[in-house]
């Protein structure tokens, strides 16, 4: 059984937003990924749907989660599941940062616009041939 030191893994950045794959292919998971970030006050993920279910704890600060164009409110310790496909967006609302864990249900992660064009991330690997 692997033990992973997340002080070790690599962390990758958009603007305002920390990544960590925390599980995935270079942990030895096969069929999902599980991701630890964390937004900056007033910062968002990107606008964005993958075709696989999502389930996000929220371990601190507050935000919104807006999907299919209504707008969910959430604080800490709170869990947010998104169906696949679902154009999502979350935004941190609060004065301080928001930490999250986010499970995803395929391996590795596509992640799309909201028309549909490959969103390229700094952590997603490369395609397979």
């Amino acid at each position: 059984m692997p033990i992973v030191n997340n002080d070790e893994l690599e962390t990758l950045e958009l603007p305002g937003l920390r990544h960590q794959t925390i599980g995935g292919h270079k942990q030895g998971v096969k069929t999902m990924e599980v991701w630890l970030q964390t937004i900056a006050p007033g910062a968002a993920t990107p606008v964005h749907c993958h075709a696989c279910e999502e389930v996000i704890l929220v371990l601190s600060g507050a935000g919104t989660c807006t999907v299919r164009g209504e707008v969910f409110t959430f604080g800490s310790n709170s869990t947010l599941v998104l169906e696949p496909d679902v154009v999502h967006q979350i935004v941190n609302t609060s004065d301080e940062e928001m930490r999250l864990v986010a499970a995803l249900g395929m391996a590795p992660v596509r992640v799309k616009t909201a028309d549909g064009a490959a969103l390229p991330l700094p952590w997603e690997a490369p395609a397979s041939a």
